[in-house]
């Protein structure tokens, strides 16, 4: 009974890892993707060379579910409109800003199937003084998630930190199989949706 349950704490945990280094690569193929456009997209960094996710190590039984990410947010931005330094992006906000949004959800309240949700943002205003910048904001699409793509596809949010709106699209995470998949489900409608909003 005890090697059965550690071969089975041990087969669950090398899934997990699995899972998040396939959608690390699926994040970074992206990337590498967009930074070929004209635009030269590079991924936003409001913490360094890393995914937005919501995680816990309280032990009170609704912080315990959270030990585990079970979502992954990204931006990509135009190289002009951003800069590095010291290992994170600085996206100011201005009336014409627009990001591309890759959010991986693997189960949420609602959403019990793995999915991506992808897209462009555009009329992001802060209603902040002291976040002046797009990456102050990352942290709505963990903790207002459900809020935040409750009007999907359509975006159309607004709360005392933002307003924005956005043009999105959801697939199946694992219909998502190869590279070609990758420009073609992802990529292009991405940028397809970026290039129609002026």
């Amino acid at each position: 009974m005890t090697q059965n349950l550690e071969l089975q704490t041990r087969n669950a945990l090398s899934f997990v890892q699995k899972l998040y280094f396939e959608i690390s690569y699926l994040i970074k193929e992206v990337e590498g993707l967009l930074h070929l456009e004209e635009e030269e997209f590079v991924i936003g960094r409001p913490s360094g060379y890393a995914v937005t996710s919501g995680k816990s190590t309280g032990l009170e039984p609704a912080n315990v579910e959270s030990w585990l990410s079970k979502a992954f947010t990204v931006f990509y931005v135009p190289d002009k409109e951003t800069k590095l330094q010291s290992g994170t992006t600085t996206t100011p906000f201005h009336n014409h800003l627009r990001v591309l949004l890759l959010d991986i959800e693997l189960e949420g309240k609602k959403n019990k199937i793995p999915r991506i949700m992808a897209g462009v943002l555009y009329d992001i205003q802060s209603k902040r003084d002291n976040y002046t910048k797009f990456e102050h904001l990352m942290f709505e699409f963990i903790y207002s998630r459900d809020k935040v793509f409750a009007s999907a596809p359509e975006l159309n949010y607004e709360d005392s930190y933002l307003s924005m709106k956005g043009n999105l699209f959801n697939l199946p995470l694992f219909s998502v199989q190869t590279s070609e998949d990758i420009s073609q489900k992802i990529v292009e409608p991405m940028l397809a949706r970026y290039r129609q909003i002026k």
